[in-house]
Parts: C-alpha cells; structure tokens; sequence
C-alpha cells in the first residue's frame, strides 16, 4: 500500500473503523516524506507525501468501513525545564541558544531532548528540572545558521 495523502487525525474525526494498526514512530521519522513503514500487525506501507504535507501524532494514513491505520509517536527521552522566574529562563534558554539545542515550550515548561551535559548544567546552576519519556507535540528542528 502507498500512502500519498493524509486521510485525517484521530482527534478530529467523527467516524472510526473498528479495527486499528498502528504505526509507531520517533519524532524525527514526523518530518520525512517519504518513508516505509510498518504497522504493529506486520503489513508494509510505503509514504509519499507533498512536500507541505508532515505527520502528526494519530494522523489516519488509511481508512475504509472495517480498518483503519493511525501513526503513534514513540515518546521521546527528553528534560523538563521547569525555570522559577524570569530570570531563570532567561539564563537556560541563553545557554540552550549557544548550543543551538531546539526546545518547545508546554505551558510553563521547557522541553529538550536529553543530554547528560545540559543536566548537568542545569543541576549546576540550580534550574528545577525532571527527566521522563515524553510524547512530544511536534519534532524537535534543528535550525541551521553560520557565524559571519
């Protein structure tokens, strides 16, 4: 099967087959347009999608009357930045910036994939933080630059 458009989100839809597959994928597989996949009950699907077209956590890639086929995202291992004021905030996204390390924000929290050496830093300088498995809204962009 080729899937060449997005049918729709499982959030948003009225109707739902009553058998699901599931395709389980990283966050960074959300921005790839064309790929193979798997779904968790073994059938092959191969993805061609425009080039404005990306997934989306419970993105519907297939549906009739009896089935339907809905990607899944994979949680991500990320840390919770959870800064105590302005200030805070300031100094950690400072510090992410240098390190060109993409965040996203829930809320009052920031959001970046794990690394040893951010925690670390983050302990260092007293920023309240967790580590936890996290399905992410979106993948995390690395934003390419040069220094002149």
């Amino acid at each position: 099967m080729i899937i060449e458009n997005i049918v729709g989100n499982v959030a948003n839809l009225e109707k739902r087959a009553p058998h699901i597959e599931y395709v389980y994928l990283e966050s960074d597989q959300l921005v790839k347009r064309i790929q193979r996949m798997t779904t968790d009950h073994g059938n092959e699907i191969g993805m061609r999608l425009s080039k404005n077209e990306e997934l989306s956590d419970g993105d519907v890639l297939y549906m009739d009357e009896k089935n339907m086929v809905v990607i899944s995202v994979k949680k991500d291992d990320v840390l919770v930045i959870s800064p105590t004021c302005m200030q805070q905030m300031g100094d950690i996204a400072h510090q992410l910036g240098n390190r060109h390390l993409p965040a996203q924000f829930e809320g009052e929290e920031m959001i970046v994939q794990y690394d040893y050496l951010i925690e670390e830093l983050l302990h260092l300088i007293g920023v309240p933080h967790k580590r936890e498995k996290r399905k992410v809204p979106e993948p995390f962009r690395y934003i390419g630059h040069h220094h002149d």
